[in-house]
């Protein structure tokens, strides 16, 4: 696990911690380091620079000391021109090192948040059902975005310019100790005073730059969200409700934004004012020392020029301080996502599965109740068996337990009590990955990505071949649509498949199931969403897809399972009848009452 992981933290998303305090350290930070060791050579490199930048800034006090105390007498005319050639080439040293650093330290910044965006996403598409019940698209895309770019910037930036202006603050001490004991003290006297107070800054910096970063989350959630279902808000007329709570949203983001600014502001002219105070002090007492005799101008200029450079290199400690602490809230938003853990996880030692599964499934008294809804369980001690090659339906009325059958024998959650048995293996001492190959589904809810119609289709197979691509779709009667697409079958069809009918998308995802070859079908309302003449040209398609292979179908319209060689019946999480249509019929039960209503009124 990286150390990222280690905050104290949750997996929920929203809220992570309800009512816990943030940590008031840079910890957080410290999780960057396994990314970091990947490229020591780069770092080494970079910390290079960063020192020899500092020690030719720290050699320039030297020359201009030698310069006044020498180099301006009469019969010392030449040195000038030795010193100022000097200065000149300390000055390119100084120029070269600073454009290596900036160099390494930004694509190192960049290549270490381009690594860390993908280890997010990496553990995002490992995490079950039970995390994406809470969590937000909007807050999670912000996660992966807008946090990681506020470590980019700390990786690329703060943390080098803090690194290079903290050894510039000690050589300019050392070098201060070197020139005048005596004010040197006065200034380490000073120290405690101007950093402490930018040590207790800095915390409440660090948790409003985390406030700030969550609210904005919440917005772009919110965004995510209405921009998903900008028609149903159009067709609504609730555009203005809509303006409304983003506006709202937005505002506290800026609100959260400006406490966190007016901080950072606070801290940088705080830190400013104290520096300089402490500076004016020592010039009166060192000038006081040059009118006394017992210093010379060129030490007191030696010894200025490094005090202003300890000052400056302690004001830009305040304000990357404050970027620093910025970025370790996001560090600690981002580590979260990386601690969070499915349930659904593969075991130890996986049981392997074969290749392709003969198809014989099994329910053996499973009891669900998914993670949101408290004690209120979806399924009830539900027990039923699948032969290899049935074709099997499940009826019922909404809520009955139905689609939950699928996300079990899915593995997308655990069920609570009971097996669920895969060619007699418990599903559980198998891999999930290896469960789900076994498996194609066809869902009532489609997902269809900005891409090409090819490319979605390939979802179900990656490595099929363009001819293998085009004969499923043709099986699912997507070449009926496709040859009027303007680039055919690499025609783009925009977020969620927004260019297509809903039918039309409907038949993408069965081409994707039929591509898939699985052993076993899941169709969940397959159909649900065709016109009568293509729903019989696709559920022709289906029947030949499902000779071999075990099928499970979940239907509302009993007229799409009249074939079926078996219907369980199930109501209220129980499985209460199962039988053929005719013997369904001829018992009076659930079934025969769904059967008269809608054929009836079909009739």
């Amino acid at each position: 696990m990286h150390a990222l992981t280690q905050a104290d933290t949750s997996s929920a998303v929203a809220d992570p911690v309800p009512g816990a305090k943030p940590r008031r350290n840079l910890r957080p930070l410290g999780g960057l380091a396994p990314y970091l060791s990947r490229y020591r050579a780069r770092v080494l490199a970079a910390l290079a620079a960063i020192l020899v930048a500092a020690l030719a800034t720290l050699a320039l006090p030297i020359a201009v000391r030698r310069m006044i105390d020498f180099g301006f007498a009469a019969d010392h005319a030449g040195l000038v021109d030795r010193y100022f050639a000097v200065l000149v080439a300390v000055v390119a040293v100084l120029a070269l090192a600073s454009a290596v650093r900036y160099y390494l330290v930004t694509t190192l910044g960049e290549r270490v948040v381009s690594d860390l965006r993908s280890a997010v996403f990496a553990r995002l598409v490992t995490l079950d059902g039970a995390f994406y019940d809470t969590a937000r698209s909007g807050e999670l895309t912000s996660r992966l975005t807008a946090d990681t770019t506020q470590l980019k910037s700390a990786v690329g930036a703060s943390a080098s310019t803090a690194l290079r202006n903290l050894v510039l603050c000690l050589g300019a001490i050392v070098m201060m100790v070197v020139t005048s004991p005596r004010l040197s003290g006065l200034v380490l006297v000073a120290i405690p005073i101007i950093v402490l107070p930018l040590v207790a800054s800095g915390r409440k910096v660090r948790r409003l730059s985390r406030h700030a970063q969550d609210t904005l989350a919440e917005a772009s959630a919110y965004a995510a969200e209405a921009l998903n279902g900008m028609r149903a808000l159009q067709s609504s007329s609730a555009e203005g409700a809509a303006r409304g709570r983003f506006d709202a949203a937005v505002e506290e983001a800026f609100a959260a934004a400006r406490g966190a600014t007016r901080a950072r502001a606070w801290l940088t002219g705080v830190g400013i004012f104290l520096v300089t105070a402490s500076i004016v002090a020592v010039l009166w007492t060192g000038a006081q020392s040059v009118l006394a005799g017992t210093m010379t101008s060129g030490a007191l200029s030696q010894f200025v020029l490094y005090a202003v450079l300890a000052a400056a290199s302690l004001g830009n400690l305040s304000e990357t301080w404050g970027e620093v602490s910025a970025a370790a809230g996001a560090a600690e938003r981002i580590g979260e996502l990386l601690k969070a853990e499915p349930q659904v996880r593969p075991p130890a030692r996986p049981v392997p599965l074969p290749a392709r599964v003969s198809g014989a499934i099994r329910f053996d008294e499973v009891s669900f109740a998914y993670p949101t809804a408290g004690d209120r369980a979806a399924l009830h001690a539900v027990s039923f068996t699948v032969r290899p090659g049935e074709r099997v339906a499940l009826v019922g009325p909404s809520g009955a337990g139905k689609s939950t059958v699928f996300q079990l024998l899915e593995r997308f959650y655990e069920a609570q009590a009971g097996r669920i048995l895969l060619d007699e293996t418990d599903i559980r001492d198998a891999d999930p990955v290896d469960v789900r190959r076994q498996m194609a589904l066809v869902p009532q809810e489609v997902a269809i990505f900005a891409d090409t119609v090819r490319a979605n289709i390939r979802l179900g197979r990656p490595d099929a071949t363009d001819a293998e691509v085009e004969a499923a779709g043709k099986a699912a009667l997507v070449d009926e649509f496709v040859a009027r697409l303007p680039q055919g079958w690499d025609s783009r069809v925009g977020e969620r498949g927004v260019t297509l009918s809903g039918g039309q998308r409907q038949r993408i995802v069965i081409a994707r199931a039929i591509l898939r070859g699985a052993p076993i079908l899941l169709l969940d309302e397959a159909t649900s969403a065709l016109d009568a003449e293509s729903e019989t040209l696709v559920q022709t398609a289906l029947e030949h897809s499902m000779v071999g292979r075990t099928t499970l179908v979940i239907a509302h319209r009993l007229a799409t399972v009249l074939s079926a060689d078996r219907i369980i019946v199930m109501e209220a999480g129980r499985v209460v009848d199962e039988g053929t249509h005719a013997e369904l019929v001829a018992k009076g039960g659930l079934y025969a009452r769904l059967a008269q209503l809608q054929f009836h009124a079909a009739a």
